[in-house]
């Protein structure tokens, strides 16, 4: 049975696998554009005189921003209650100012009877003509079997229609907004108005009167016809038929969120909703704002048609929200809002007093919080090792945030604590950093927050992933230190100090299962740097990554594992053959020039090593900058060179090998260190 009580209430079944599918065929070449690097929400938005919820809006060549909401006054909130509304907005976010033009049957009819109410779903400005789309509703919000347009040529105040049949029908194309192009459309490629539907609902069906919607479907119209439903066509995949039935998705997302939760509150939430798309020209990209009962969704394009790209998952956890922080539902941004930097936009959303987040009417009206979308930036990491935390220039993430805020996580301060509990039985916690153009990192010191019976903690190791592309990917040879318990034990406001090898990378997490009765973790601090280091210098670490050593040479190599070899701890490098030539395994270490280092590394030896036949040394690419040489041993013996690092150089080498005699013949290694 699903469990809902907000207007926005989804389903999640656990251990759902993410599955986001677009046709790759599409009408014409993608356009070079710039990806979103970095995302920033405020976790509460800015209220105005309004009553109302879903407001989807436009920008017309009059420059009024003109919405609709549904089941509320609008912004005339001296006047009568009604199932659909249209204000005209003037102002600025924060400085709003409105009036209601029209309302109730003056703005589109019920196609479907009783148990019905009208709904806005997206409006578009043409020029100074508006298009509103108004679907029939259920009363308890669980289907939309049909929907029609309007038409306004007199800045809302009057509405036309077709009053003998709804456009669409059958719960087919019923929830439908439309690409927001800026002012008037100005900003449009072409003289279409491209719209996007949902079938079966606007949201997840609680009762499964109809499916869910987990697909966006697109057509496009040209801008003088957009009530005539023989002139529009429906994206297929590889072109556009004007039968329906040929759609294809330009979006599909099966995903599932919050599988389970603790308490009575929802579970198993699908993510396609009625949101809107908005054009970003200064960043050439489509952004499509879906939502969930706890969170914001949101996906990227290059073109209308895709390919779509999940890019947030903006989580506010599971009820009570507060006034400081909450979700919504209806999520849009007006393009009348996007600031001239082109980054710096708006978020319409609501949440409906009659739902469980706990806030009272404080949203139940036009309501806008600050979007801050940075592109990417292609070049190469320029940083050089250093004690800098690169945490300073990132966006704070995490799975959720109980505050909302996540300024403690870089205060310098090792003595607060922030944690992500939100009412879901997650199998995943995570804390970490993005940046919009990539950095060199090899280093993150990880400090945990308050710690109780209830969670606080991982559950076995943290690990640490970095973003590649876009994707998470977990990073090899990781070694935490002290080491992690991996229960309550860990401690409060306790660092651990995560190495492993320099990745370059636009993201950096510390990710793992969460502890406690309640599964949630906490953290005071986490600092992420670049640092000269020996990464796996005990050959301890973990993780499914590309390993810290390399090796060159014709002899056996690899790593004894708990075997009883190791100089420290359980386990240690070796290399071993009856051969010729030099081999040897070798790392690359950052340093900084003009700087003097010490190098060390334990070593072992067999018999058959002739004299002065293996070394251990450093080298700046295939030179020797400083080595020392050994011979047979009969236990680990301690190496170390010290070298002062040429000008302009910003990496060495470290290694360990031998001239093998063509006898049998090994070395084991272990404990490499720099300092």
């Amino acid at each position: 049975m699903k469990r809902g009580a907000l207007l926005a209430v989804l389903p999640l079944v656990f251990g759902t696998a993410a599955l986001l599918t677009q046709s790759s065929a599409t009408p014409s070449p993608t356009p070079a554009t710039t990806p979103i690097g970095t995302v920033q929400v405020e976790s509460k938005g800015t209220p105005s005189n309004s009553d109302g919820d879903l407001w989807p809006s436009c920008w017309a060549g009059n420059d009024k921003l003109y919405a609709a909401n549904g089941d509320g006054k609008g912004f005339s909130t001296d006047g009568a209650f009604a199932d659909v509304a249209v204000s005209e907005i003037d102002g600025t976010p924060g400085n709003l100012s409105g009036a209601t033009i029209s309302k109730g049957d003056q703005v589109g009819q019920i196609w479907s009877g009783a148990g019905y109410n009208r709904k806005p779903t997206g409006m578009v400005c043409v020029g100074d003509t508006l298009y509103l789309a108004v679907q029939d509703l259920a009363l308890d919000f669980n289907d939309v079997p049909a929907a029609t347009i309007l038409k306004s040529t007199d800045h809302g105040r009057t509405w036309t229609w077709d009053k003998s049949r709804p456009m669409f029908s059958n719960h087919e194309f019923t929830t439908i907004w439309f690409a927001d192009f800026g002012r008037g459309g100005a900003l449009a490629p072409d003289g279409y108005v491209y719209a996007y539907g949902l079938d079966g609902n606007w949201r997840d069906s609680f009762d499964d009167t109809v499916a869910d919607p987990q697909s966006v479907f697109l057509a496009r119209v040209p801008k003088d016809e957009v009530q005539n439903r023989s002139a529009w066509k429906f994206y297929t995949g590889s072109g556009w038929s004007p039968k329906l039935a040929d759609r294809k998705p330009v979006l599909t997302d099966t995903r599932r969120l919050y599988a389970q939760t603790y308490g009575a509150n929802a579970s198993n939430l699908s993510v396609i909703s009625q949101g809107g798309v908005t054009y970003l020209p200064a960043q050439k990209r489509y952004v499509y704002t879906s939502w969930t009962e706890y969170t914001f969704e949101f996906y990227e394009s290059p073109t209308p048609w895709g390919p779509w790209k999940h890019f947030l998952s903006k989580d506010f956890g599971g009820y009570p929200w507060s006034t400081s922080k909450y979700g919504g539902y209806g999520v849009t941004i007006p393009s009348k809002f996007v600031q001239p930097d082109g980054k710096t936009m708006y978020i319409q959303a609501n949440v409906c007093p009659c739902g469980g987040g706990g806030i009272g009417t404080s949203v139940y009206n036009f309501n806008l919080r600050k979007l801050v979308l940075t592109p990417s930036v292609d070049t190469p990491a320029a940083n050089l090792p250093g004690s800098d935390n690169l945490a300073a220039d990132g966006v704070a993430i995490s799975k959720s945030s109980q505050s909302g805020s996540l300024a403690l996580m870089n205060d310098g301060a090792r003595t607060g604590s922030e944690s992500d509990f939100d009412d879901e039985v997650k199998g995943a916690s995570w804390w970490g950093y993005e940046w919009p153009a990539r950095h060199k990192v090899n280093n993150v010191e990880f400090t945990s927050g308050a710690v109780s019976a209830q969670g606080g903690y991982f559950t076995g190791r943290p690990r640490v992933q970095v973003r590649r592309d876009g994707e998470w990917v977990e990073v090899g040879s990781q070694t935490v230190s002290p080491a992690y318990p991996g229960d309550a034990s860990a401690g409060a406001n306790t660092t651990y100090t995560i190495t492993f090898p320099t990745q370059e990378t636009d993201g950096v997490r510390v990710i793992g299962l969460p502890g406690g009765t309640r599964s949630y973790t906490t953290v005071s601090e986490l600092a992420v740097r670049y640092v000269s280091q020996v990464a796996d210098g005990g050959f301890e670490g973990t993780g499914g990554g590309k390993p810290a050593w390399l090796f060159e040479g014709t002899a056996a190599n690899g790593v004894d594992r708990g075997l009883g070899f190791a100089h420290s701890g359980a386990n240690n490098g070796w290399i071993r053959c009856t051969c010729t030539g030099f081999s040897d395994l070798y790392q690359s270490v950052p340093v900084v020039p003009g700087t003097t280092y010490t190098f060390g590394s334990w070593i072992n030896a067999s018999a058959n090593l002739p004299t002065d036949q293996g070394r251990f040394g450093v080298r700046n690419g295939t030179t020797d900058v400083a080595s020392t040489t050994f011979g047979a041993g009969t236990g680990y013996v301690h190496h170390e060179v010290t070298v002062k690092v040429p000008p302009g150089v910003h990496e060495l080498t470290v290694y360990a090998g031998f001239n093998a005699p063509n006898k049998d013949t090994w070395i084991q290694v272990d404990d490499f260190t720099v300092s």
